[in-house]
């Protein structure tokens, strides 16, 4: 099995990520809905996602924004350090 190339391992792992997050994101939003008022998720994700406004159209699409740039760059970050660290131990690339 070949190892795919740098940029080819972000755009998989980036994909990935972003793909959690946003599955993450909508499942909180879910669980938010189903709940009392005061114990929904988004007090958990307003820091981190500029833009993000509870139960608005233009909040959950930022927060969705914001799941896709944090996905690919928690990629870019974690993909060349992997085969880095995968070179100083002697591991396979994966």
């Amino acid at each position: 099995m070949t190892t795919p190339s740098i940029p080819r391992a972000i755009l998989i792992w980036g994909t990935t990520l972003s793909l959690f997050l946003m599955i993450s994101l909508i499942a909180c939003i879910i669980y938010g809905l189903l709940l009392p008022s005061g114990l929904e998720m988004h007090r958990a994700w307003s820091p981190w996602l500029p833009g993000f406004e509870w139960l608005t159209f233009g909040g959950v699409v930022a927060g969705l924004t914001w799941c896709l740039i944090y996905g690919f760059w928690a990629a870019a970050i974690l993909v060349p350090l992997r085969r880095l660290t995968g070179r100083w131990f002697g591991a396979a690339n994966d």
